[in-house]
């Protein structure tokens, strides 16, 4: 079994996210059906590597991301993107906590490059299904109003990759450094993700079920709310780390989960 390798990420990272992270989503029937018939994957491709500098630059302090790397060949082979809640993003010291998953800063002159380029990317999606994800919002602003949660933002894995146990590298990380800082995670999950969060111990709290048929899909497009509640400190570990204890999987029924 290959051990992924999970590092950090950088803006020169951008077009092997693009290229990694469409043609993930690009297996969601219902996303697809998100953007006009004439549009393609390529095409989303190469609009998502002009957005993806400024993407990676943004709320730069909560905002974590990390890549999975085939150690052999170096190419970038999965993606996660995290958001601590507020008052948990410094560290006592006044250090970003994980800042290997935070992404380096650029200068003033590259940022304002990165934002013209993202401008110039054509990225619009069908309107009729601009309103599609209201419930789901609702759903998820609820959660997240209740406690802090580490919120598990998005997860791409490319179809070439499924089953190589990349996604399931990526949410460990997670839950490791959810450990270190005490918060649970909470992810919105749909159904290709779904089987994954399960695995790693994550419980559903609520769902939502729409009919897409009406925008032209197969008529379920379901979105599932899911938490992972951190172990509580024993007596013993009260002055130590938290001991992470992640249910055993099977690397060769991993999938690529979507959560965007």
């Amino acid at each position: 079994m290959t051990t992924w390798r999970i590092e950090g990420c950088t803006v020169a990272d951008a077009a092997a996210l693009a290229r990694n992270n469409m043609s993930a989503f690009w297996e969601d029937p219902t996303w697809v059906l998100l953007w006009p018939k004439e549009i393609t994957r390529e095409f989303l491709i190469k609009q998502g590597a002009k957005r993806y500098p400024r993407l990676l630059l943004s709320d730069r302090e909560t905002a974590r991301h990390q890549i999975a790397v085939d150690p052999t060949s170096g190419a970038l082979v999965g993606y996660i993107r995290w958001i601590l809640p507020s008052g948990y993003s410094t560290a006592r010291d006044g250090k970003p906590v994980w800042p290997e998953a935070q992404v380096p800063d650029v200068s003033d002159d590259e940022k304002k490059q990165f934002e013209e380029l993202a401008q110039s990317a054509r990225w619009k999606g069908r309107e009729e299904m601009e309103h599609i994800d209201d419930k789901n919002d609702a759903v998820m602003d609820r959660i997240l109003a209740e406690r802090p949660y580490i919120k598990l933002e998005y997860l791409a894995v490319h179809p070439e990759n499924k089953g190589k146990g990349i996604a399931t590298a990526l949410v460990e990380a997670v839950i490791r450094q959810a450990e270190k800082i005490g918060l649970p995670i909470f992810v919105m999950s749909y159904k290709a993700g779904r089987g994954v969060y399960e695995r790693l111990g994550f419980k559903e709290v609520d769902r939502v079920i729409q009919d897409d048929s009406q925008y032209g899909g197969k008529g379920e497009y379901g979105a599932y709310f899911m938490i992972y509640d951190v172990p509580k400190v024993s007596e013993r570990d009260a002055q130590g780390s938290r001991k992470l204890a992640i249910p055993r999987v099977n690397p060769f029924v991993d999938v690529p989960p979507y959560t965007d």
